[in-house]
């Protein structure tokens, strides 16, 4: 068997309403992620799933559960210390939707991917095999954010992740706002450096096509729980949850009947 290089166990986490009460964003959530491995997490929107990733990465803190990386416990807690925190850092990396979350406006793409290096004591000459290694060319290294297109944008967000020399990379609906014919070109840079370097993808989307094309596995939330889970094949060509039936009968395609989503949608109610 597989050792598993993610472990996430009971993972759990609530929040205070405005007018009083709680809401759930994610009861009792668990999986596991082998080195090179893919794991989707899909669901409508309020489903949880963000809120799984955030956790995740140190965005959200649980209010149960545990997450382990290779072994080792990481820590409610950003840890004191530069050294701490930089090895918290290369555990698990986050690509976002909107690429200006984690890019410096002010620095060109070679910059920002030196600067990163530099953080994590690495060879600052790595920049050039980094843009490389995502299809970035000398044009783009010297062009700051604002000159670069959506996908462009994205791909430096992905080198900059990779600077880190990270174990996970965390996708939250990293390709939801691409055009088609660039989704598909970012999915493919993907499954390329998850085969080359080994690192695990986590790929959180409501995009069940992507989520088929990228990933080994698939967890399926609502309203904060796991209501189905397996390998990815299996679960979105058979699926045993109504829920999951719904998502899968709302997808447009071939031969597609509105009827029927609204039929999963009147079942599952």
């Amino acid at each position: 068997m597989t050792r598993a290089l993610l472990e996430v166990t009971d993972l759990t986490k609530t929040y205070a309403l405005p007018g009083g009460g709680r809401q759930t964003a994610a009861d009792g959530v668990g999986f596991t992620v082998p080195a090179g491995g893919s794991l989707g997490i899909v669901g409508e929107s309020g489903s949880g799933k963000t809120t799984v990733a955030r956790m995740l990465v140190g965005l959200v803190r649980p209010d149960r559960g545990g997450i382990t990386v290779d072994g080792l416990p990481r820590a409610d807690r950003t840890p004191r210390g530069r050294t701490a925190r930089l090895a918290r850092a290369r555990q698990i990396q986050m690509v976002f939707q909107d690429p200006y979350v984690s890019l410096d406006p002010r620095l060109t793409a070679a910059q920002c991917l030196r600067s990163a290096l530099r953080l994590h004591g690495r060879q600052e000459q790595l920049a050039a095999g980094l843009l490389d290694q995502v299809g970035l060319g000398a044009r783009e290294a010297e062009a700051l954010p604002r000159r670069l297109s959506g996908g462009q944008r994205q791909r430096l967000a992905i080198a900059r992740a990779l600077a880190v020399d990270p174990r996970i990379l965390v996708l939250d609906e990293a390709v939801a706002a691409l055009d088609v014919s660039i989704q598909a070109q970012i999915l493919r840079l993907l499954d390329d450096i998850r085969r080359d370097t080994g690192v695990a993808l986590v790929f959180v989307s409501h995009d069940l096509a992507v989520v088929q094309h990228i990933t080994d596995e698939v967890i399926v939330m609502r309203r904060g729980r796991t209501v189905e889970q397996g390998p990815t094949r299996g679960v979105l060509t058979d699926p045993s949850d109504p829920y999951t039936r719904l998502l899968l009968a709302s997808v447009p395609g071939e031969g597609w009947d509105p009827a029927d989503a609204v039929a999963a949608r009147a079942a599952l109610a």
